[in-house]
């Protein structure tokens, strides 16, 4: 079992027991955590919408990042991924979002952004969003992987605290 299939049945045990409902705005893992989410019977309480803006248009329209944001920073950035999670609350009805952005390779990666660069951000309706930069090791499906347990996980983290 992968640590995504792992965390999976976690976080929508967790949402579940304190009644929340969850939005995703998946980049580069293209849907990998819906997938895993909805994978574990009971999801459809916990998972409310999810996004897979996958190109700067895609953003823009879906989530309403801002183009210019964009343009600036970056689609992998802390700002970028910060602004999907917030745009993919304001178009839901869920009381958690998670967001992820990065370069999954093999190619596209930059001396300034590497390939294995993942940007994650989990953020509660009404506060600031918590964003992590990783680098992740291994091949496109590794990159993947990694990006899409570590926001199950930093999600969890985050629920530790909810009452």
């Amino acid at each position: 079992m992968s640590d995504l299939e792992g965390l999976a049945p976690r976080v929508i045990a967790r949402c579940r027991e304190l009644k929340l409902r969850l939005v995703l705005a998946e980049a580069c893992t293209g849907g990998l955590i819906t997938a895993a989410l909805t994978d574990v019977p009971g999801a459809s309480a916990v998972v409310e919408r999810a996004f897979v803006p996958y190109s700067n248009e895609s953003k823009g329209e879906q989530l309403g990042v801002p183009l210019a944001l964009l343009r600036e920073h970056g689609s992998v950035s802390a700002q970028a991924v910060g602004a999907m999670v917030e745009g993919a609350l304001q178009r839901s009805w869920a009381d958690w979002g998670v967001a992820e952005t990065g370069i999954a390779g093999p190619g596209g990666g930059t001396e300034a952004k590497p390939v294995g660069l993942v940007f994650v951000a989990v953020q509660r309706r009404g506060s600031p969003a918590v964003v992590e930069r990783h680098l992740f090791p291994g091949d496109r499906r590794a990159v993947r992987q990694a990006a899409s347990a570590r926001g199950l996980a930093l999600l969890l983290e985050q629920l530790a605290v909810e009452s």
